[in-house]
């Protein structure tokens, strides 16, 4: 397709993370020239790497892999030799026991015990028999899928702990999105899938830069400023001006001293409640409202540094335990050697969810580390005279949340902001879409097609209609086909694939990492 551009454009980036430093990549590609904001003083945004005397930290436990071929060529395209296969491993704790996830039959039953495993498929039978007939919330949608008591053991505490509100105000469309396609009875019973498809398992190994996804973001940023591209960190967004429908102008603030730039064209990742309130002339009430009734949920990371060389064999482990506070543990040893830079050492990261300003938010860096070295003891992941030091990294707006009010709210707010002209918004936070990190450069990566080829992808339904993001499918005839509203030509693959014919085995984690 031929390209269509403008000699006089100038396209302004809201946003350095996987979304932008994407949408950017492409247009410098084509050299259109582009500019990324970027208030952190470094890229990568919620999948930044942060470093601590020699240790890299990824903030969350990024896997690479996809079922998009354009992203899954962009990866290797960036990182070659960088890019490591990682054998995947994980677990959770539950019941003062460690139960493999995918979880294996042997282990689940003698964990559980035979009786437990019986319960859990008599209380799959009757919900089977006898639904929810209205399918609103988390809680309704798995109980229709899994039953009442593995809703109970699996789901509900984890999942509570993660979003900081009960599953019964948890909106359906989470699970819809995460768990899809999925129930009891497929992970019971090997049977074929939608497009003649047969699922066989979840993902056993992924791909990872040698020093984290940081790297990946910092190679991406180096090549858009290769290109032609120019990337502002410490630069934040004040105002952005407009004149009726067209954005015109962005105002911004960097080491104290403010600017304006113009721009024919914006793409933000910011969150899109901020975008709205930083527009002047600001939008209608009802759109401010329905913006202020969006909310998110925020989590730090504790990251010790253990004096063992080796600690346990998993990439992360979940802790379904309310006993203690933390939600899951990384090992970055075991994402990529090249995370640790003495052997003899190991690194950890305890993540907690919580909300900004909350009573765990505001508990001083001190006491966070003496709070994650007394839990990891209790766990008995690591031994707490075993740690020598810790940092504390904090990461606001994190998950948008999907609570009762988020659909009404995001539909006005979707519906003023394809308004504008030239605006798009892309990324996690400014769909207000809780998506991977392969499906937030999709939307860049379509967001510049949209620029610079004249196509009209629907940034707002990427994501919405695909399986369930960690199954390996086979596929036998055909592949899943895909609209032109939806994605790239050619951007997606068929799925690949899948699941285990054994009692709760290789059900997907709601939450998971990426």
């Amino acid at each position: 397709m031929q390209e269509k551009l403008t000699p006089a454009r100038q396209v302004v980036v809201i946003g350095g993370g996987p979304a932008g430093l994407t949408a950017a990549y492409e247009l410098t590609k084509r050299q259109v020239p582009t500019v990324i904001l970027e208030k952190d003083n470094t890229v990568g945004g919620l999948a930044r790497t942060e470093q601590y005397k020699g240790f890299y930290f990824d903030m969350g436990g990024h896997r690479f892999f996809t079922k998009i071929k354009a992203i899954e060529q962009m990866w290797h395209e960036l990182l070659g030799q960088d890019f490591l296969r990682c054998p995947r491993l994980s677990r959770i704790y539950y019941r003062k026991k460690f139960f493999y996830y995918p979880l294996k039959p042997l282990n689940a039953l003698l964990g559980l015990g035979g009786l437990e495993s019986l319960l859990i498929v008599l209380s799959y039978i009757w919900w089977y028999l006898f639904p929810y007939q209205l399918e609103e919330t988390f809680e309704q949608w798995v109980t229709n899928r899994f039953g009442k008591r593995l809703f109970q053991i699996f789901f509900k505490t984890y999942t509570e702990k993660v979003w900081g509100i009960p599953c019964t105000e948890l909106k359906a469309e989470w699970a819809a999105q995460r768990i899809k396609g999925l129930s009891l009875k497929i992970a019971l019973m090997p049977r074929l899938l939608r497009s003649q498809q047969i699922v066989k398992t979840l993902i056993e190994q992924f791909d990872y830069p040698r020093y984290g996804p940081g790297m990946m973001w910092n190679t991406m940023k180096e090549r858009i400023e290769r290109q032609g591209g120019r990337v502002c960190l410490k630069t934040e967004v004040v105002r952005l001006c407009r004149n009726g429908r067209r954005l015109a102008s962005v105002v911004v603030t960097c080491d104290g001293r403010e600017t304006t730039l113009q721009g024919t064209d914006f793409i933000a990742s910011m969150p899109v409640t901020e975008f709205l309130h930083k527009l002047d002339p600001p939008p209608p009430r009802t759109v401010l409202q329905a913006a202020g009734q969006l909310t998110y949920r925020d989590f730090l990371t504790v990251c010790l540094i253990v004096n063992k060389p080796d600690l346990f064999p998993d990439n992360w482990i979940y802790v379904h335990d309310p006993a203690v506070k933390v939600g899951r543990v990384q090992n970055f040893k075991n994402w990529s050697p090249a995370m640790v830079p003495n052997p003899a050492q190991t690194s950890l990261g305890l993540e907690y969810f919580c909300n900004v300003g909350d009573a765990l938010w505001t508990v001083p860096d001190a006491e966070l580390i003496e709070l994650g070295k007394r839990e990891i003891d209790r766990i008995g992941l690591a031994h707490y005279a075993d740690v020598e030091d810790g940092v504390v990294y904090r990461l606001p707006k994190a998950y948008p949340v999907y609570d009762a009010d988020y659909s009404h709210s995001l539909a006005l707010i979707r519906a003023f902001v394809n308004s504008l002209a030239n605006f798009q918004p892309i990324g996690r936070n400014g769909l207000h879409r809780y998506n991977n990190q392969d499906h937030a450069m999709l939307t860049g990566m379509l967001a510049a097609r949209n620029l610079v080829f004249g196509e009209h992808h629907d940034l707002w339904h990427v994501n919405t209609d695909q399986e369930y993001h960690e199954e390996v499918r086979g596929t036998t005839a055909r592949e899943t086909g895909l609209t032109s509203q939806q994605v790239a030509p050619n951007a997606m693959a068929g799925v690949a694939n899948t699941m285990c014919p054994s009692l709760v085995s290789h059900i997907p984690h709601p939450f998971g990492t990426s």
